[in-house]
C-alpha cells in the first residue's frame, strides 16, 4: 500500500442532500460529521455557499462554521468559499471575526469571486477587453493529459453564454438579492486585511470593525483558473485553495499561476491546499458504478436547469452508455478525476495528486446518497492517512503496532 504523504487533509462539507431527504436533516448530519472529523484528526472543515440548489444543504458558511466551533474542540472552521457576489467583504470580515473571538486561532475566512461566470467577450467588447490590465488567461489544452502519473482533464464545454443559463443564473441572482458587484480582488482582499490589522482609509473616513479588528482567523483565496483570483492570492501573499474537485483541467495552471504571482506578504512562503471528490469504501465491490448518479448530479450543475438536484439513491442514475456524447463530455472531466474506490487505492491517488501538484494540504469532499457511506468514506480515509486520533484502515498498521 502506498504510504500518505505526511501532509494534513481536511473536508469540504457541502451538506449533501440525497434524493428523498430534506435540507434540515442535512444540515443537521453537517454538524454531527464535524464532531468526528474532529475527533478521526483532519486538519479543518469548510463549508461552502450555494444558493437555491435542491440537493445541496450549505448555503450559510458562516452559520455552519459557527455552530460547528461550538460543538468542537480542535479542528479549523472556515468557508470554501463565501462569494464576494453576494457579501460585501466588510460582512465576512465581520461575520468570521464575531466567530473568532469565540474560538481565535481556529477560523478560516476563504473568499470566492462572484458566482456568476462572466459572459464571452465578443466584437462589441473588444475594445474594453483590450484596454484591460489583467493578464490574459490562456485556455486549458482541449484534450486530456497525464502529468507524472496525474490524469488532467480537457474542460468541460459548457457554454455559459447559453440563454437558458443565462436566465437561469440571471433569475436565481435577482432572487438572491445578490446585486453587488465585486470590486477587483486585490482591493476587497485588503478591505478585510485591513479591518482585521486596524481600520480601513478610505475616502469618507477611516473605518475601524469591533469583530473584525485584531480577529484570529485566516486570509484563504479559493480560485479555479489562472486568472485573477490566483494571481492575487500570489501578490498578497495569501494561502490559495485550488479546486481539482470543480475544475480539474485547469488546476495545475492555477497553482503555477499563483506560485508565479507570489510575494512574501501575509506569508513568507506559498502555501496551496487542492481539493478533490472522494469516495473510500471498505471493499472494492461496494463502490456504485461513478458515471451513474454521481454523473447526474454533475450535470444537473452544468446544465442549467435548477442547479445541483437532490443526490439521486443507487440505481437511479443513467447509465453511461445511455448517453450521448455531448453528454458525456459535460460531465467527464469530474467523473473521470473522482477517486473512487478502497483505502489503498484512494491513498494511492491522492498522494499522486499531492505530487504532481506540491499540495501543501488536501481538501477532499464527497457526495454520496447514503450519508453513512460518506460518513464511513472519511473515516476510512482518516484511518488510511493515518491521522491522529482514527483508527488504522483495513490492511493498514500504524507504527506503534
Amino acid at each position: 500500500m502506498t504510504e500518505a504523504p505526511r501532509i494534513p487533509l481536511s473536508v469540504l462539507d457541502l451538506a449533501i442532500v440525497p434524493e428523498g431527504g430534506s435540507g434540515a436533516a442535512a444540515i443537521r448530519r453537517a454538524v454531527d460529521l464535524a464532531a468526528d472529523l474532529d475527533r478521526w484528526g483532519y486538519r479543518r472543515v469548510w463549508y461552502a455557499e450555494h444558493h437555491l440548489s435542491p440537493g445541496v444543504a450549505s448555503a450559510s458558511p458562516a452559520v455552519l462554521a459557527a455552530a460547528v466551533a461550538a460543538r468542537t474542540e480542535r479542528i479549523r472552521v472556515g468557508s470554501g468559499a463565501v462569494l464576494l457576489g453576494t457579501t460585501s467583504p466588510v460582512v465576512a470580515a465581520e461575520q468570521f471575526g464575531t466567530i473568532a473571538a469565540l474560538h481565535p486561532g481556529r477560523v478560516d475566512l476563504g473568499l470566492g469571486r462572484a458566482s456568476v461566470p462572466p459572459r464571452r467577450v465578443d466584437a462589441a467588447d473588444g475594445e474594453a477587453a483590450a484596454s484591460s490590465s489583467a493578464p490574459s488567461v490562456p485556455a486549458p489544452p482541449a484534450a486530456g493529459r497525464v502529468v507524472d502519473g496525474l490524469y488532467v482533464p480537457p474542460p468541460p464545454p459548457v457554454d455559459f453564454d447559453d440563454p437558458a443559463l443565462r436566465d437561469r443564473i440571471d433569475a436565481q441572482q435577482r432572487l438572491i438579492g445578490a446585486g453587488r458587484t465585486p470590486s477587483a480582488l486585490a482591493a476587497d482582499l485588503e478591505i478585510v486585511l485591513n479591518l482585521r490589522d486596524g481600520g480601513h482609509l478610505t475616502d469618507g473616513g477611516d473605518w475601524v470593525s469591533p469583530p473584525a479588528d485584531g480577529a484570529a482567523f485566516d486570509l484563504w483565496v479559493l480560485a479555479s483558473s489562472p486568472g485573477e483570483s490566483a494571481r492575487t492570492a500570489g501578490a498578497l501573499g495569501l494561502p490559495l485553495a485550488a479546486n481539482y474537485h470543480v475544475s480539474p483541467a485547469t488546476t495545475l495552471d492555477t497553482i503555477a499561476a499563483y506560485r508565479e504571482a507570489f510575494r512574501p506578504g501575509v506569508l513568507a512562503e506559498p502555501y496551496v491546499i487542492v481539493s478533490a471528490d472522494v469516495l473510500a469504501v471498505a471493499e472494492p465491490g461496494q463502490a456504485h458504478e461513478p458515471s451513474g448518479a454521481f454523473a447526474d448530479w454533475v450535470a444537473s450543475i452544468r446544465s442549467g436547469a435548477r442547479g445541483a438536484i437532490p443526490f439521486p439513491a443507487p440505481g437511479r442514475g443513467r447509465p453511461w452508455s445511455d448517453r450521448t456524447g455531448s453528454e458525456r463530455a459535460l460531465v467527464a472531466d469530474r467523473v473521470d478525476t473522482r477517486i473512487v474506490g478502497d483505502p489503498a487505492t484512494v491513498v494511492e491517488r491522492l498522494a499522486t495528486l499531492a505530487r504532481v501538484t506540491g499540495a501543501d494540504e488536501l481538501l477532499v469532499t464527497t457526495e454520496a446518497h447514503d450519508p453513512a457511506a460518506a460518513r464511513a468514506s472519511f473515516e476510512l480515509l482518516a484511518g488510511a492517512w493515518g491521522l491522529a486520533g482514527a483508527n488504522p484502515a483495513p490492511g493498514r498498521r500504524t507504527a506503534a503496532a
